[in-house]
C-alpha cells in the first residue's frame, strides 16, 4: 500500500509538472510576441520621433529647417525667379538675387536667405551689403515677383494694384528714376499703381494724385490734382 501511495503521489507530481511546463511554454510564446511588438513598437516611434525633429528643424535635420519654412523656401525659389525678371532691367543688368539656404549662424533657422549675385565682380555677396537705393529696387523687385507668382496661382485672379509707402526719399536722382519708370510700365500695363511719398521731385512724374495737407485745427484736408505731363 506505501509503495502504491508513492507511484500514485510521484504519477500525479508528473502530471502537475508536465502542465506547469505546458502553461510556462504558453507563456514563454506569449512572452516572445509581445516583446516582438514592443520592438517593431520602439522602432515605429524612433521613425516618428525622428520625422518629427525632422520638420520642427531639429536633430538630424541639418539646415534646421522646419517644414513650413522649407514650404516657403520654395515659393521663394518661384519668386526669386521671377523678381530677377524686374531687377535685371533695373540694375541695368548688374545684380541678381539668389536663394541660399545656407545654415544661418547662431542657431537662426535657415532657408530664407537671399544673397546677391555682382556682375561686377562676378561673385555673390549678402544683401544686406546693398546701398540703400539699390535695397529699394530689390525690394520693389521682390514685390513685384511676388505678384507675378500670385497671379499666376490664383486661377485668373489678378493682383492689379500696387501701394508703396515711403522708400522714396533715400534714393539718388538715378535710382528714383529707374524706379518710376518701372511703376510706369506697370501703369500702362494697365495696373494702378498708389505711391504715398514726401519727394518734392516725384510730383511732376505722378500724373493722377491725392495731395494731404494738415490744417490749423490738426485735421487732414484731402485734395485731388491732376497733372499732364509733357
Amino acid at each position: 500500500d506505501a509503495a502504491r501511495e508513492s507511484w500514485t503521489a510521484a504519477v500525479q507530481r508528473t502530471l502537475l509538472a508536465e502542465q506547469t511546463h505546458d502553461r510556462l511554454m504558453i507563456l514563454v510564446e506569449q512572452s516572445a510576441a509581445a516583446q516582438s511588438g514592443i520592438t517593431a513598437a520602439i522602432a515605429d516611434h524612433q521613425a516618428i520621433e525622428r520625422l518629427a525633429h525632422t520638420v520642427a528643424g531639429k536633430a538630424p535635420n541639418t539646415h534646421r529647417m522646419k517644414l513650413e519654412t522649407f514650404v516657403l523656401a520654395a515659393e521663394l525659389e518661384e519668386i526669386v525667379e521671377a523678381a530677377n525678371l524686374r531687377l535685371d532691367d533695373m540694375s541695368a543688368g548688374r545684380y541678381r538675387l539668389l536663394h541660399t539656404d545656407a545654415l544661418a549662424a547662431r542657431g537662426a533657422a535657415s532657408g530664407l536667405g537671399l544673397e546677391v549675385l555682382d556682375a561686377y565682380t562676378g561673385r555673390s555677396r549678402p544683401a544686406q551689403s546693398l546701398s540703400g537705393g539699390e535695397t529699394f529696387l530689390a525690394s520693389l523687385a521682390l514685390a513685384l515677383g511676388l505678384a507675378e507668382v500670385v497671379t499666376g496661382r490664383a486661377g485668373g485672379i489678378t493682383l492689379d494694384t500696387l501701394f508703396i509707402d515711403e522708400g522714396f526719399g533715400s534714393l539718388d536722382a538715378g535710382t528714383l528714376d529707374t524706379a518710376m519708370r518701372t511703376l510706369d510700365e506697370l501703369r500702362q500695363g494697365g495696373r494702378t499703381v498708389g505711391v504715398i511719398s514726401h519727394v518734392e521731385s516725384m510730383k511732376d512724374q505722378i500724373p493722377a494724385q491725392l495731395l494731404v495737407t494738415v490744417a490749423d485745427d490738426g485735421a487732414s484736408d484731402v485734395a485731388a490734382h491732376a497733372f499732364l505731363s509733357g
